[in-house]
């Protein structure tokens, strides 16, 4: 029987969030809602005054006004932004060497490909766009008119690769693969090649083997890793496009 792999997940900083609900206010009894329903409930009331039971005209009206400023209150999110990337090189810093070089080179150029290609933000081809590199100012009118906020050429450093496979105590004839995987991404503008955005990504899979390693063990995992690392580059690049910490 074959054990499914532990991944072993990126660190990261702890951070303090208030408890979801709190019970000072139970003095006044209200009927059970869901969570959501129930923290508009509470901001609600917590902000009125209670009415008498023969509430005036003038009472009344004043309460609706207030519920009524409180839902036009509510912000509607913008529609995310729209990005055109252009995938122009994978290459494995001088450390990583060999076989697993090669390996890992090639699984992560198809997956930076594939992410690119089904990543709702993304815009493929600019088909009809002018040559960026002859006409720059009408390229950037082009990509206005296409509701697109920036276009960048996108180069991909593995910064760590390896795999490491060791027995696994009290387990006859069971070995352990460890493969990492660390990756560096970084965007240049479209025209112009200055720095758009960086975003890095790295993931560890440990997987359960026999005493031979086979082809499609092996595959199973590098491709496990570099999903994963790929995926946590691109969520960083495009947090730092969305709140303005990248270059447009």
């Amino acid at each position: 029987m074959q054990v499914g792999p532990y991944i072993v997940p990126p660190e990261s900083p702890h951070s303090d969030r208030d408890e979801a609900y709190q019970r000072r206010d139970d003095h006044d009894v209200v009927p059970a809602r869901p969570p959501h329903e129930w923290k508009l409930a509470r901001d609600v009331t917590s902000g009125m005054m209670r009415l008498p039971m023969k509430t005036s005209g003038v009472a009344a009206s004043a309460a609706f006004v207030a519920l009524a400023l409180l839902s036009s209150s509510v912000v509607v999110a913008a529609p995310a932004k729209k990005y055109h990337f252009e995938l122009t090189a994978v290459t494995p810093k001088p450390e990583v060497k060999g076989d697993v070089a090669a390996f890992a080179k090639e699984r992560v150029e198809t997956e930076v490909r594939k992410q690119f290609d089904k990543h709702p933000q993304l815009i493929g081809t600019l088909d009809g766009a002018p040559d960026p590199r002859t006409s720059a100012e009408p390229y950037r009118k082009f990509l206005t008119k296409k509701g697109i906020s920036g276009s960048y050429l996108v180069t991909v450093e593995i910064t760590e690769a390896s795999e490491e496979i060791t027995p696994m105590e009290g387990k006859p004839n069971t070995q352990r693969l460890s493969v990492h995987l660390a990756i560096h991404v970084l965007g240049e503008t479209i025209p112009g090649r200055t720095m758009g955005f960086t975003g890095d990504g790295q993931a560890t899979i440990k997987q359960e083997i026999g005493m031979k390693l086979r082809d499609k063990d092996r595959a199973f995992v590098w491709d496990g890793v570099t999903e994963s690392a790929v995926q946590g580059a691109l969520d960083q690049a495009f947090k730092k496009l969305a709140t303005g910490h990248a270059k447009p």
